[in-house]
């Protein structure tokens, strides 16, 4: 159905020529039942998959399919649609600001705002803010300075744009120019912000401290590190999960996952229960130390406690586990997540086949490209290839 929805739609673009002409929401029908409209859900993955296609739509076009998808930031999926087709639209200001104006509203200025800013127009988003001045905009701007890597302007508006412009800030505020602080690596700054929250009467929320302890990890200064974590625990954040998983996301990064595990250890001990991204942290960590008996364990022990990871974490893990040789313990894990119907992507099977067919099991690696053919009509010619290849 998919593939010939996709042909559809893209023989109605082919043959728009202007916005007056772009198909609409109810211009796609369903190639299988004609009379039952696509589903929002369908069209927004069908948009995608168009705004994703090499090479890319022409300005026009991108804003065509936006529009015959009927996109709307409503929902996550839809508003990852219009962030995409904002990324596209980088070089034709024009079209951003057509596309963009949908959501000139009250509701939506501070989404219109956040696609200014992936597309590296700061200047539009700031007079998008402009005309509809309001808290939820001013963090909009702040983080739209962040997705655009103008972290100078990002303080710039922080400190004058509340009182020239007559808006009250929030937690939220505070807690996305700290981010801001943590990935341009100024974390120190967070101690003056964090004085000013408080004096504001603003709470702190688990958020705050997991924005500062990211960049203070990546700035490798523990000091900073222990001196958050005390300001966690007597804001009454010390359980947090996410306070904790940043924390043993961060030491993993930095070769530490000894560390991290004894920390997960303590939050158990303390009551707080790891959840699959903990062990999505402290499994890769092992692996990129090569310690894959650890992350094996691990990876066990989540199955005994009854936690399910995602497939993108099963996907990393079966990539560890192929380039450390362990082609057994990858196969059970593809073996498990296809019987969720879940299928990774075709880099990792590939892997895996080639790991499989090097070790003379041809007769499992076959059986895995038969899989990936039913599954993904698309990609077919891509596994004959690999088929081919392999050892007869």
């Amino acid at each position: 159905m998919a593939a010939a929805v996709r042909h559809l739609l893209r023989r109605r673009l082919s043959t728009t020529t202007s916005t007056a002409s772009a198909p609409t929401a109810s211009s796609i029908p369903n190639p299988s039942s004609p009379s039952t409209p696509l589903t929002s859900r369908q069209k927004t993955r069908l948009a995608m998959h168009l705004l994703k296609s090499s090479p890319p739509p022409p300005p026009d076009q991108i804003l065509s399919i936006c529009r015959a998808a009927a996109l709307t930031p409503e929902t996550h999926i839809e508003r990852v649609a219009l962030s995409l087709a904002a990324s596209k639209l980088s070089s034709a200001p024009d079209t951003l600001r057509e596309l963009a104006s949908t959501f000139l509203t009250p509701t939506h200025a501070s989404h219109a705002i956040v696609l200014f800013g992936q597309a590296g127009h700061l200047p539009d988003a700031i007079s998008t803010f402009q005309s509809s001045p309001a808290t939820r905009s001013l963090n909009a701007l702040i983080f739209a300075c962040i997705v655009s890597g103008n972290h100078m302007e990002a303080a710039h508006i922080f400190h004058t744009f509340p009182d020239s412009h007559g808006v009250k800030v929030d937690t939220e505020t505070f807690n996305i120019i700290i981010k801001s602080f943590s990935e341009s690596g100024t974390t120190r700054s967070f101690y003056s912000v964090f004085d000013e929250m408080c004096k504001k009467g603003l709470k702190p929320n688990a958020t705050t401290f997991t924005n500062a302890l990211a960049g203070f990890y990546k700035e490798e200064r523990f000091d900073d590190v222990e001196k958050v974590v005390d300001l966690v625990k007597q804001h009454g954040c010390g359980k947090f999960l996410s306070v904790y998983n940043v924390r043993v996301k961060n030491l993993c990064k930095l070769g530490r996952s000894g560390e991290a595990m004894a920390l997960v250890d303590e939050m158990v001990r303390k009551g707080t229960k790891p959840s699959w991204l903990t062990y999505h942290h402290l499994i890769h960590g092992f692996c990129k130390e090569g310690d894959f008996e650890e992350a094996k364990r691990l990876y066990k022990e989540m199955g005994r406690k009854g936690v399910v990871g995602s497939l993108i974490f099963c996907s990393v893990f079966i990539r560890y586990l192929c380039s450390g040789g362990d082609f057994d313990t990858a196969l059970g894990i593809y073996h498990e997540i296809a019987a969720k119907d879940w299928m990774p992507c075709f880099s990792t099977m590939m892997m895996l086949v080639n790991g499989l067919a090097g070790s003379s099991r041809i007769d499992e690696a076959k059986a895995i490209i038969d899989k990936m053919k039913e599954k993904f009509p698309n990609k077919i010619e891509g596994w004959k290839e690999v088929e081919e290849a392999l050892p007869q």
